[in-house]
C-alpha cells in the first residue's frame, strides 16, 4: 500500500491500482452485495455544469457492516499505517471511510461518463471491482483525450486522490475518470471519506 500511496503522490493522473484481495475475499464480498438492495442511478447527472451518462443501479448508502465493515476497516487500518511513513503528511491519520456505495452494471451497459468524484470527498477515493470486465480509465480531459486504461480486474483495488491528498486542493487533485466496455456487466464497490461537521 505504501507503494501505491507513493505511486499516486507522485503521479500527475491521480491514479493507480494494486492487488489487494484473494479470490476467495472477493467471493464473500460478492455474495454479500448482491444481498443488498439496489436502485436505478438517475441516467444524466449535472455534474460541475456537465452533463454526466449513468448507467448502472445503485445501493446508496450501502451498509457498512459485516464483510463490508471488516474490509473499510481495513483498508482504513492499512492506509493509516502506509501514510505514517509518507513524505508531507499525504493522508490524515483519522481517514475514516464514511461513505459506501455499490455499483451493479448489468451486461450491455454504457457505463458511466468522463467525470470528477465530487469536491465534498477528501483526501482518497478507492474502488473495488469484485466482477464483470469493464475498461476503467482516467484522460486529460472531458473529451476523453489521452485516455489511460487502469487495471481494476476484481481483486485489485484503484486509488484515486481527492481534495487534500498530500495537502493540495484544486480539481486537479480529482482524476477525470469513467468506465466503458462492459463485457458480462460489472460489480463495484466504493469507498470515500466524507468530513462530518462539527
Amino acid at each position: 500500500m505504501r507503494r501505491a500511496l507513493l505511486r499516486l503522490h507522485r503521479n500527475q493522473h491521480g491514479i493507480t491500482s494494486l492487488q489487494f484481495l484473494d479470490s476467495c475475499e472477493v467471493d464473500a464480498l460478492i455474495k454479500m452485495a448482491e444481498g443488498q438492495s439496489f436502485r436505478r442511478a438517475k441516467p444524466i447527472i449535472q455534474h460541475q455544469g456537465r452533463k454526466v451518462s449513468q448507467d448502472f443501479d445503485v445501493c446508496f448508502p450501502a451498509p457498512r457492516k459485516d464483510s463490508f465493515d471488516r474490509l473499510a476497516s481495513l483498508l482504513e487500518a492499512v492506509v493509516r499505517d502506509a501514510s505514517v511513513e509518507m513524505p508531507n503528511s499525504v493522508l490524515p491519520e483519522n481517514i475514516c471511510f464514511n461513505d459506501f456505495a455499490i455499483q451493479r452494471y448489468a451486461a450491455g451497459s454504457s457505463g458511466i461518463g468522463i467525470h470528477r468524484d465530487g469536491k465534498r470527498y477528501r483526501n482518497l477515493v478507492i474502488i473495488i471491482t469484485l466482477a464483470g470486465a469493464s475498461r476503467l480509465f482516467t484522460c486529460d480531459d472531458r473529451e476523453g483525450r489521452n485516455r489511460r486504461v487502469i487495471d481494476d480486474r476484481p481483486g485489485r483495488i484503484v486509488l484515486l486522490s481527492a481534495e487534500g491528498f498530500g495537502g493540495y486542493d484544486g480539481q486537479h487533485m480529482r482524476p477525470l475518470h469513467g468506465v466503458d466496455s462492459l463485457v458480462g456487466g460489472r460489480l463495484s464497490l466504493g469507498f470515500r471519506h466524507l468530513p462530518t461537521i462539527g
